[in-house]
């Protein structure tokens, strides 16, 4: 899996490319962690290209969506999410957690 990391005026995106499973989970969770220890707590993840999400990966939502919402300070929005793994965001009860957006634009837009 490979994570990038590009910074805006008013959010960060982070976008993983592959799957994101327990060997790769960590990996995605030092890319929210590094944008949270700089203040920033208003992100888009991208995940047009990601393959498969398993309970790992949706732990990391999970604690970064926490970590935002916090004292009202941010959230993490999803975009461009993948219908099977919309299905399986639906099935674990997340679908509420989370705002979604169907491109990247739109979700820096919301911001």
């Amino acid at each position: 899996m490979e994570v990038t990391t590009q910074q805006f005026k008013r959010c960060d995106l982070v976008k993983a490319t592959g799957r994101v499973d327990s060997a790769t989970a960590p990996q995605l969770e030092e890319a929210f962690d590094a944008i949270m220890e700089d203040d920033h707590y208003r992100i888009v993840f991208d995940m047009s290209d990601v393959d498969f999400i398993s309970s790992a990966g949706l732990r990391v939502l999970i604690n970064t969506q926490k970590t935002c919402k916090r004292w009202n300070r941010g959230q993490l929005v999803l975009a461009s999410v993948p219908e099977r793994i919309l299905d399986a965001l639906d099935l674990a009860g997340f679908i509420p957690l989370f705002a979604f957006y169907d491109d990247v634009v739109e979700a820096v837009g919301s911001f």
